[in-house]
Order: structure tokens, then sequence, then C-alpha cells
């Protein structure tokens, strides 16, 4: 079998240049050139950056979406590429690959990545490439010429699960990969999110449900989707003071 040429560039969103210095432009093969990476700054949702990115795009190749809270360790260029590579060989239909997400839903849902989540190492024992129906937004790629693209209306939350939904409903599949990297978002572990940050999910949880109810109920590696409106009633149990 051929070996499969794969060609990748980064798109990141980025309102908090501070982290963005600190730890996605450390990484190694952004700070060394090896990787193209273009950043938008303070967008009003993450299709304003990506959608951008897609169009300039010559139509060949992957577009990798990163969060600004990432770091890629040496030679996760080179990693990535070989995991997807191999994936592409296993599902020939793939659109989207990221590094960590959900096969299934509900009591039948399985985990699937290894990825360092804010110092806790997560390496789930589902092996790796796996089909997933649900994706973590902080790191994918897209394959340019899929004509996928995320939909505003979901602002900064569910974007990717979304993309893998658009994909299975045009018989594309979306798979987890084996490409190690690190998150170190600000979301507590523990505890309860801010007041605004369970507004912006809620408001996103919202779209999504109206978008998707009719394929729920959908597990995402955050929320788990029943009927619309669970998600919401769930987001306002959090707040702090809550009955």
């Amino acid at each position: 079998m051929s070996e499969i040429q794969i060609s990748i560039s980064l798109v990141c969103s980025v309102n908090q240049p501070n982290i963005f210095t600190h730890r996605l432009l450390t990484s190694p093969c952004i700070a060394q050139g090896i990787l193209p990476l273009t950043a938008y700054f303070n967008c009003v949702n993450a299709a304003e950056a990506f959608n951008t990115a897609m169009a300039a795009c010559d139509g060949k190749g992957w577009l990798v979406w990163v969060h600004q809270d990432v770091f890629l360790p040496p030679q996760w260029d080179t990693v990535f590429c070989g995991a997807l590579a191999r994936a592409i060989q296993q599902f020939p239909d793939l659109a989207i690959a990221g590094v960590y997400g959900v096969n299934g839903s509900g009591t039948s849902a399985r985990r699937a990545g290894h990825v360092l989540d804010r110092g806790n190492l997560l390496r789930e024992n589902t092996s790796l490439p796996c089909l997933v129906d649900s994706l973590d937004e902080l790191l994918f790629a897209v394959r340019i010429d899929s004509g996928l693209r995320m939909d505003p209306s979901l602002g900064f939350d569910f974007y990717a699960t979304d993309l893998v939904l658009q994909a299975q409903a045009v018989g594309a599949k979306s798979a987890v990969i084996d490409a190690y990297c690190e998150h170190w978002s600000e979301t507590p572990i523990a505890g309860a999110p801010s007041d605004a940050a369970i507004e912006r999910i809620a408001r996103s949880a919202s779209a999504f449900e109206r978008k998707w109810f009719a394929r729920f109920p959908v597990t995402t590696p955050c929320l788990h989707f029943e009927k619309p409106g669970d998600a919401v009633t769930y987001l306002q149990s959090l707040r702090v003071g809550s009955p």
C-alpha cells in the first residue's frame, strides 16, 4: 500500500494573547516554523476564524483547529501526520480527526483519546484510531475538500460535535487518533464554572439542541443531550447557590 502524504496547517482563535504566547506559540513545530499557523483575534464565534481560514485554503490537505491554551510537544507534527495517515488507510471516508472524543452515546458511550488535560493524563482504553460520534474542541483536523464549515450559531461550544454530525449526514467519518498534546484550560476540573461561562455554554447548547434534536441522544466529552432542554437545565443547576 502506497504511503499517504499528509499536509496540514493550523488555525487558532485568540482572545487571551498572553495564554496564546505562553502555550501554543511555544510549541516547537510552531516556534521553529515547521507548521504554518494563522491566528484570528477577538472573534465573535469560532466559525469566524475557522471558516475564514478554510476559505483561504487551496483545496488540498487538512486544516487543524487548535485552542490557544494547547501545547504541542516536540515532533508532534510528525506524530500527528503519521497517525492521520494510518487512520485514513483504515477509514478511507475520514473527514475529521481529533485527539479526544466519544464513540456512541449514553450508557454505551466510550471515551477515546490520549491527552494531558490540566495536568491530568487521560489515556482511555479505547484502541486508536477509533471512529467517534463526538469530538472535543481542543484540537481536531478537517479535510479541506470535505466542504464542512462551522456553524456560527454555536458560538464557542459544541462546534466539533456539530462538524462530526454534519460529516455523518453526508456519509463521511470522524475519528480520534493518537497524537498526544497538552491542554491547559482555565476551566476548573471540579466546581462550578463562572456564571458567564454557564450562560455562554447554555446559549450554544440551546442552538445545538434546536439543530440536532432529531439525532438525540448525543454524548459529548462534556455534556449529554437526551432531549431538548436537558443540557440547559443541567448547566443552570451548576450555578453557585442553586437549590
